[in-house]
């Protein structure tokens, strides 16, 4: 017997249904909206699979209500945002919400400021990131100032020229690929 027949069909419902995309708007801090936003983009991560990670963990989110001062949330300034979460994500976010009598609000922004680590972590390798870019563009322009003198040696269409060419137009691309990483990177420095 297979895995999925083993399976009863309503709980395969239940798990389909629990991903779901639905739409859900909150009133967020704009340091929020663009946390989420830089971790989506500069990770890859599409921000209703983000959203799902922080928030979806029920046990997780219970431990986070405990630490929500709602006289401190309600003091900074939002605005509203509309996200894509999973049908499973917004109904931890109305158990805890109702079982707590804290905004979903909240728990969302609260969710969203444990990002901060992983923000942090990026910036410092940003740097680093910067440093190693150099080099990497200091290296390719050695090889093209080579390229140069072995096109002066032996000519543009000698065999080893050639080859030699393919090589270059290859780091040059990745030296485009590289240095738009890290211009779409630049948020973080700001951050």
């Amino acid at each position: 017997m297979s895995k999925i027949e083993g399976q009863s069909p309503g709980s395969t419902l239940f798990d389909l249904r629990g991903k779901q995309s639905v739409r859900a708007t909150f009133k967020l801090s704009q340091k929020s909206i663009d946390a989420i936003g830089l971790v989506a983009i500069h990770m890859g991560i599409k921000q209703k699979s983000l959203f799902d990670h922080i928030i979806e963990d029920i046990d997780a989110l219970d431990s986070l209500a405990k630490t929500i001062r709602i006289k401190q949330f309600k003091k900074i300034s939002r605005k509203q945002k509309t996200f894509v979460l999973s049908r499973r994500t917004i109904e931890a976010l109305e158990v805890i919400s109702q079982a707590y009598e804290i905004p979903r609000d909240a728990l969302v922004e609260y969710s969203i400021e444990k990002l901060g680590s992983i923000i942090n972590a990026e910036k410092a390798r940003h740097e680093e990131r910067k440093i190693l870019l150099k080099n990497i563009i200091d290296h390719f322009t050695r090889g093209k100032s080579f390229y140069k003198k072995a096109v002066a040696m032996l000519g543009k269409d000698d065999p080893f020229c050639r080859r030699f060419e393919k090589a270059i137009f290859a780091c040059q691309k990745t030296e485009d690929e590289l240095t738009n990483f890290i211009k779409k990177s630049k948020a973080l420095e700001e951050f």
